[in-house]
């Protein structure tokens, strides 16, 4: 598996910072997901398109935060790579509401991170913003799971099934 790598300007040395890398993370993550609700929502409509197009929103305004935090720590954001692969077919409406509770769990992941690289009000951001994907997976999924965003503590989680959005190709395949 390939991660997106993070970009840091070298002119300044708090750039190797673990809360820089949890930032670059969490924008890598929101990259992903705004990619795949643009996939997921064309085979949504009524209240279903309705909530994908919301979570859509919601993750491109959380993406152009976490821009703005990196620049703000010294660091270049990580660029959204041209496509990703995505953990399994999406042709129907079923297909896309389970790729939506995956992307959820994926970004929940993310932000857990950035809560214990973080202090203050930039944890409390990302404490909320774990908070809102949790809520997201349990609408989509129909149910929540014990510890959002620790997939290994999940009840019945099997963690390689939420681990990272690939960029399209950097497996070698399409």
């Amino acid at each position: 598996m390939s991660t997106p790598s993070i970009r840091r300007s070298d002119d300044d040395s708090d750039a190797d910072s673990p809360e820089l890398t949890a930032v670059q993370a969490a924008l890598a993550a929101e990259h992903a997901a705004v990619y795949g609700y643009g996939v997921l929502g064309g085979r949504l409509d009524g209240k279903q398109g309705a909530e994908a197009r919301a979570a859509h929103d919601a993750h491109r305004a959380r993406r152009d935060a976490l821009a703005r935090t990196a620049r703000d720590l010294g660091g270049r954001p990580v660029a959204s790579n041209a496509a990703y692969a995505l953990p399994f077919a999406v042709p129907d409406g079923p297909a896309a509401v389970r790729l939506a509770a995956v992307l959820e769990d994926r970004i929940a992941g993310a932000y857990a991170d950035l809560v214990r690289a973080t202090e203050g009000a930039r944890r409390g951001d990302a404490a909320g913003a774990l908070r809102e994907a949790a809520v997201r997976s349990a609408r989509w999924r129909g149910g929540n799971v014990a510890f959002p965003g620790l997939a290994e503590r999940a009840s019945g989680a099997d963690p390689a099934a939420t681990g990272p959005v690939e960029a399209a190709g950097a497996d070698g395949t399409r």
